[in-house]
């Protein structure tokens, strides 16, 4: 399940500012249509940090049922603290999770040897695979491949999503965890370059938009057809600039919105896309085909 395109999956808002399942269920229709190789819910794109008491594991029940075993659905689980952690990855195995998605304790800063004490922590109290999250742009730590090698033997710690965009790091990764861990980029913008380092795949915010193109791409680095998918991945570029051209998931919430998929609702202290955007990416997505005519 850790492999090719991992779509960070946005929950959609209604107007009111509630969950909106049917347009969820539409989403996740989109991406078993497409050929998605997992789903990452309630990650970051997926607003983690505002979902309310009881809406993840409502948004992750209703993903899992929905999927019912036709690809792998990943929670997003991790917080600032060891303790929620575990509860949320226990919870996210009761909902019938496949695999946690768990950052890096965000705000409290933790040391490098607290870092590993956090995931051995999780790991050992949990049954579900776990993906490390390594996002230091968003957690203001960055956990560094010695600290990954430490903990890359343990049975239950099986990847990490690496979004430090950098091939310096990524190359790191591999020559000190090998085999024991899969390496998987968090960066729309290198992850082709990720994949030719030895990266497995990419969990993407951009593959919200277009997840049979991130699908195509993955599957010629797979068989190692360099041309085919730096031809997809460059008609792709200026997506991946706009979806970061505000915080994410603000850009690519209004892209969904655009293609009729979801409305552009978030919650505060998040606000839709500045109108000084908004007609760059309504071309990009035109001249990608992918709104409705």
């Amino acid at each position: 399940m850790f492999k090719g395109s991992i779509v960070a999956l946005v929950t959609p808002f209604d107007e009111a500012g509630e969950i909106d399942f049917a347009a969820l269920s539409s989403l996740v229709s989109f991406h078993l249509d497409s050929d998605t190789d997992a789903l990452v819910i309630a990650g970051t794109t997926g607003e983690s940090a505002c979902l309310r008491a009881g809406e993840f594991e409502a948004v992750l029940r209703a993903v899992v049922d929905q999927v019912a075993g036709r690809m792998p659905v990943i929670a997003g689980t991790g917080t600032a603290a060891t303790e929620r952690t575990i509860e949320n990855t226990r919870l996210a195995a009761a909902c019938g999770a496949d695999a946690a998605l768990v950052v890096t304790p965000y705000y409290n800063r933790p040391t490098q040897h607290g870092l590993v004490a956090h995931f051995l922590a999780v790991a050992e109290s949990s049954q579900l695979p776990l993906i490390l999250y390594n996002v230091p742009s968003r957690t203001a730590v960055d956990m560094l491949p010695a600290t990954v090698h430490k903990l890359a033997g343990h049975r239950r710690i099986v990847a990490i999503k690496e979004a430090v965009g950098r091939m310096d790091r990524v190359a790191e990764l591999l020559r000190l965890c090998g085999d024991d861990i899969i390496v998987l980029s968090g960066d729309d913008s290198s992850f082709l370059q990720a994949m030719r380092c030895g990266a497995h795949g990419v969990v993407s915010v951009a593959a919200n938009v277009v997840p049979a193109a991130f699908k195509s791409i993955c599957r010629a680095a797979q068989r190692q057809d360099w041309e085919a998918a730096e031809a997809e991945e460059t008609r792709l570029r200026q997506l991946f600039d706009l979806l970061m051209i505000e915080p994410n998931p603000i850009p690519v919430k209004w892209a969904l919105h655009e293609m009729s998929l979801c409305t552009p609702q978030l919650r505060l202290p998040l606000t839709p896309l500045s109108e000084s955007h908004r007609e760059a990416l309504n071309r990009c997505l035109a001249k990608l085909s992918v709104l409705q005519s």
